[in-house]
């Protein structure tokens, strides 16, 4: 350890910390996961990004990027080098493209943005605090991903080191697009979850011509490349926007419904339980069991006309200032806070089953596998999440007494997810809870495809390794005070 700080030291112009403080800090992001790193690089510019990983590769560790640390799942952690590019952080817009630094924060382009009245489509609830990078890494998402689609569907360039230390820029490299093009071409696409949006594994089923090689990146978890920056499509404001909070007594209603819903082309369905709307100060019937918020940015008159013919539950707000629906929306976003804030610390299960998807027309089903796992396991669930994409957020509350338990449940809810043709995780990536479970998502032939590609920009396995490639299981492994 002492001869790779030196090494570090002696050509990182940026910083280089292997103090016990900082190795802790860095050992730990928003999921219930810790592991320690040997040391943290905050490099100053792209030469100290490639400088650390040639020494990485000659002194045998690895190197595990890290955004802003709001990851859910451990993408970010691991005992080699952490390289921490929050330096990286310039943000250049155009008309219609935004040049973005991997290390800028969501928030922050967010604001440049709305001086321009331009929006970048992807819209985590933690959009706030996020990097773009860990967007970029994770394949992020957000509310209004029904319309607009994931990160994967609008980034047009990406900038990156590769595990050998060499600067790529896809898709303008065609040598290596046409590479990757050849690796991708045998790809079994029917194995691939029938979704609107999915973070598994390598998104190799978006690779139809050579512009689109940069997508094999998106997603990737920092194991493929070290991005440094992106070319963002950027699209300008919708001139009006609406919003109906529809509450249903019947979460089975408002699942079924979701399917009706969806035909009128709104911008947004999301979906909530009782635990959220019991923090809004809102009077909602005492029957009630779940709201939809639905949204719609166009066709307003036509689209309130279509919903109201089709919706089986009631609408209790019906909000048309941006004032209004900002105020709406942050309830919404607050999903996650209200329901760690409802739950005991010691009766909380790790974020593991917490990100699924499900083609729309089974929706409904997804709760029935959900209301399995809580009768035969004895836990209670706290559900909310992204409608209109067959995607929900699950919190799960046990006394939490045995891991294997927990493991039992992982897999037997996402054998579940898969044979209703659904994705493991729609939009948080695989990180340490769910790599291990990638080949039975592809099966083994699309898998053996994945490792060309990770073999291909990474022959030495230098970028986060254990994430997305893995003959681990770490699911239950390095839980956090567990």
């Amino acid at each position: 350890m002492e001869k790779l700080i030196t090494k570090l030291k002696d050509v990182i112009q940026g910083n280089v910390f292997s103090e016990k403080e900082f190795r802790e800090f860095y050992s730990v992001d928003s999921s219930s996961y810790k592991l320690i790193p040997k040391v943290i690089v905050i490099p100053k510019n792209e030469k100290d990004v490639i400088n650390t990983i040639k020494i990485a590769k000659k002194m045998k560790t690895s190197v595990t990027v890290r955004g802003a640390g709001t990851g859910l799942v451990g993408s970010a952690l691991n005992t080699g080098i952490i390289l921490d590019l929050k330096n990286f952080d310039s943000i250049r817009l155009n008309n219609s493209h935004a040049i973005v630094g991997t290390g800028a924060i969501k928030g922050m382009l967010d604001k440049k943005l709305a001086k321009e009245k331009k929006f970048f489509p992807p819209n985590p609830s933690i959009g706030s605090f996020c990097s773009v990078g860990g967007m970029l890494g994770n394949n992020s998402s957000g509310s209004r991903s029904l319309k607009y689609g994931s990160v994967i569907d609008n980034v047009e360039e990406i900038t990156f080191i590769d595990g050998n230390g060499k600067k790529i820029t896809l898709p303008k490299n065609n040598k290596i697009s046409n590479n990757l093009i050849k690796i991708t071409e045998s790809i079994d696409c029917k194995k691939f979850p029938n979704v609107t949006k999915n973070s598994s594994g390598y998104r190799a089923d978006k690779i139809k011509t050579i512009k689109d090689s940069h997508k094999i990146i998106i997603g990737s978890e920092g194991t493929l490349g070290i991005i440094l920056s992106a070319k963002l499509k950027i699209l300008s404001n919708p001139k009006k926007r609406i919003l109906f909070v529809v509450e249903y007594d019947s979460i089975t209603k408002a699942a079924t419904n979701c399917i009706e819903i969806n035909k009128t082309n709104p911008s947004a369905i999301e979906f909530v339980d009782k635990t959220t709307f019991d923090q809004i100060n809102c009077k909602f019937e005492k029957q009630s069991k779940c709201l939809l918020f639905v949204e719609y940015d166009e066709n307003i008159k036509t689209s309130e006309k279509l919903l109201k013919k089709l919706i089986t539950g009631k609408i209790v707000k019906k909000l048309q200032t941006e004032k209004e629906i900002s105020k709406w929306w942050r309830y919404r976003d607050s999903s996650l806070h209200y329901s760690l804030k409802s739950i005991k610390k010691e009766k909380r299960i790790p974020h593991l089953i917490e990100d699924a998807a499900v083609p729309l027309k089974y929706f409904p089903k997804l709760f029935e596998i959900l209301n399995k796992i809580n009768k035969k396991y004895k836990t209670k669930s706290i559900v909310y999440g992204h409608a209109g994409n067959g995607n929900v957020h699950v919190r799960l509350i046990s006394d939490r007494k045995n891991l294997g338990i927990i493991k039992k449940m992982a897999t037997e809810y996402f054998d579940d997810i898969i044979k209703l043709g659904g994705t493991i995780t729609a939009e948080h990536g695989d990180g340490l809870a769910r790599s291990e479970f990638i080949k039975k998502q592809y099966g083994t032939a699309n898998y053996q495809i994945f490792r060309k590609i990770k073999n291909y920009f990474d022959p030495a396995n230098v970028l986060n390794p254990g994430k997305i490639i893995t003959s681990k299981s770490t699911i239950i492994q390095n839980l956090e005070n567990f």
